[in-house]
């Protein structure tokens, strides 16, 4: 094949879920014939550290096309979602660049979110085996030399598996249907996986009440957003209308103008609850944001719904940036007061979901959401709970080997679920999850990548953590709670320790001050 001039290079960052088949070997296929005609970037050998995270981040912000690999085992991937998060966000910084090719492998789910987020509005590519591929790199190249990839909107019924929409809208990625769960993301209210605790009692009872507030918080990966379906199915069977808003979907724009993030808050939680979008007339009033959303709350949706309305936000802290986050959590906490002396705002109930500490969301403890109604402060796993999990997957471990495995992650919910599938399946034993476990391949090594990845150009947060490894402590409290809502640190008595042992291996290894 002829090599394509100067001008008409591209660069190309292929993504996809390392050590796993067909991902890898599509990848490298893909890598060997682009890269006659474009200039292609792939996480091959690459070695793990602050200067690989470095080079990941500068090669999506120079790239001109992300190709990502998406199948059954990458759709769950930490690190395949954050590129892609990455790639749409510097599209809109870069007037288009990276534009993103996904490329389904013999998937036929439904995205869910996250990623259905930023994929379903995109054109596709679908391969269904090993004769495919000549076919997919020609599209490819097509795509990039300006063309469309094949699947569009009219075409993608005939070729996606449309699930029946669920009650309540699922905030994150549910398990796919094996018979051993895949421990990704948030968990179906059916789940046999699902370890309840005393929250999840709370939480439900209160939820049945009339006008009432929740706040849900916790660390990054601690089972919030489970939580957060089970009370939403409940609202729903409780006969509650219920609109869910996930805060990570407001762009950079809304989160920069007080005026649009109002105004499309109010518009979307119409949209949610599938009403005519009359915030046109109510924001022609001379009224403060909040006065306008407050009065079309009022005066319009609560008034026009035949149910009481449920509100359900999951990751508030996303506006932790915003000038304006005060003002929305202190028009949240006047809604919230409203139902004393209005009855009519006794039909609406207020659920928020956080790993940031509230006082850092908003100061004024007088205007603050987050301190009335029912707060649930989820926590990792006892010991018991993960000897009842175990029990769960079948007993892949003796209680040697509970021990063990909580030494290591300290009841970690998303890990110790992650662990018990691997040994389960027969991947690996639990000698072989210990002595590899912050391995580059490792059991583990694409949720320590995707930490890593978030992190590495923060120093404050790399010094932080640093010293709460080498010393227990962290000075700066600030730093404390970042790092805390993170999921990567706790408070052991007056000590700041890492979350699990593992946290501290990968990281005194790989973080450099």
């Amino acid at each position: 094949m002829i090599e394509a001039n100067e001008s008409s290079r591209k660069r190309v960052f292929i993504s996809y879920k390392r050590s796993v088949e067909p991902d890898e070997s599509i990848a490298m296929e893909l890598f060997r014939a682009l890269s006659q005609q474009h200039d292609v970037f792939i996480d091959q050998t690459m070695a793990v550290g602050a200067h690989w995270a470095q080079q990941i981040e500068a090669e999506l912000r120079t790239t001109n096309f992300l190709v990502s690999l998406l199948s059954e085992h990458s759709v769950g991937s930490e690190m395949v979602l954050a590129e892609i998060d990455t790639a749409h966000r510097l599209g809109k910084e870069q007037a288009g660049h990276p534009a993103i090719l996904p490329v389904r492998l013999n998937y036929r789910e439904p995205f869910q979110y996250p990623l259905s987020a930023y994929l379903n509005p995109l054109n596709w590519a679908f391969w269904k085996g090993t004769t495919d591929t000549p076919h997919l790199i020609e599209e490819l190249q097509r795509a990039i030399s300006g063309g469309e990839l094949s699947v569009d909107a009219p075409s993608k019924d005939a070729l996606v598996k449309v699930s029946a929409p669920p009650p309540v809208p699922a905030p994150l990625l549910a398990a796919q249907p094996v018979p051993v769960e895949l421990p990704e993301g948030a968990m179906d209210t059916e789940s046999g996986f699902y370890i309840e605790r005393p929250s999840d009692a709370l939480a439900l009872e209160t939820i049945g009440r009339q006008g009432v507030t929740i706040t849900i918080k916790g660390p990054r990966q601690m089972g919030k957003s489970s939580l957060l379906i089970r009370t939403m199915s409940a609202a729903s069977d409780a006969g509650k209308r219920v609109a869910f808003l996930d805060f990570q979907l407001f762009d950079q724009e809304a989160l920069s103008h007080a005026d649009l993030f109002f105004r499309q808050f109010a518009t979307w939680l119409t949209d949610q609850l599938e009403l005519d979008d009359q915030t046109e007339e109510h924001w022609n009033k001379p009224l403060g944001n909040a006065q306008r959303c407050t009065r079309y709350v009022g005066r319009y949706l609560l008034r026009e719904l035949d149910a009481p309305l449920v509100v359900a936000m999951d990751e508030v802290d996303s506006i932790f940036g915003a000038t304006f986050r005060s003002d929305f959590f202190a028009m949240l906490r006047a809604w919230h007061n409203s139902r004393a002396t209005n009855l009519l705002w006794k039909r609406l109930d207020l659920v928020l979901v956080t790993s940031t500490e509230p006082y850092q969301l908003i100061a004024d403890l007088n205007q603050s959401p987050f301190n009335v109604g029912q707060v649930l402060e989820l926590e990792d796993f006892t010991s018991a709970q993960v000897a009842d999990l175990n029990h769960r997957y079948g007993s892949p471990l003796n209680p040697d080997g509970e021990l063990q495995l909580m030494m290591l992650l300290n009841g970690h919910p998303y890990l110790t679920r992650r662990a018990l599938y691997l040994i389960q399946s027969r991947h690996l034993s639990i000698t072989d999850l210990l002595s590899h476990a912050t391995d580059d391949r490792g059991p583990f090594s694409d949720h320590l990548r995707y930490h890593l990845f978030r992190m590495y150009d923060k120093k404050e947060l790399v010094a932080g953590l640093l010293q709460v490894i080498r010393a227990g402590v962290c000075q700066n409290e600030q730093i404390f709670f970042r790092l805390r809502g993170a999921g990567l640190v706790r408070r052991e008595g007056s000590a700041v320790v890492p979350r699990c042992r593992l946290y501290a291996d990968y990281f005194r290894e790989n973080l450099h001050a």
